[in-house]
């Protein structure tokens, strides 16, 4: 008989993580096939500054080689594959909490945005997205005249 460590929550989380997969909008489907396009999404932070939004995707483990990101008619895309190693496969895992397979992300952006300017670089698994303003969405001060 093997002793295991008891987690009064683990059950409870595994149910959470369970539900939050099930409501998950970020999990796109094909219209035509109704097949699935996304295994897991990245966690994604998104920031409003001044002139910019500032976008971080938690993207560990994958090359920017193997990200896509499109933005076409305002639906900024973020796309890509962690991929499965045929070496880890063989070893005997007791856990694996890790997600393979493609992600996908889309996120609407407003009118506000330039999309010409939009930039992207990937450093320590944290893809980062800036996403500028145009100039004539910025916000001006107007001055009251007495």
């Amino acid at each position: 008989m093997a002793l295991m460590r008891y987690e009064p929550f683990n059950l409870l989380n595994q149910l959470q993580r369970e539900m939050n997969r099930l409501f998950d909008t970020s999990r796109m489907g094909d219209e035509e096939g109704g097949h699935l396009l996304a295994d897991w999404a990245p966690a994604v932070d998104i920031k409003e500054e001044p002139a910019q939004f500032v976008i971080h995707a938690d993207v560990p483990g994958i090359e920017a080689k193997d990200i896509d990101i499109t933005l076409e008619n305002g639906v900024l895309t973020l796309k890509g594959q962690r991929a499965f190693n045929k070496e880890e496969e063989t070893e005997n895992y007791r856990r694996v909490e890790r997600v393979r397979g493609t992600f996908l992300r889309r996120f609407s952006l407003p009118d506000a945005v330039d999309a010409e300017k939009v930039a992207a670089k990937c450093k320590d698994g944290v893809l980062e997205l800036i996403v500028p303003k145009r100039e004539s969405a910025q916000p001006r001060r107007i001055t009251i005249e007495s």
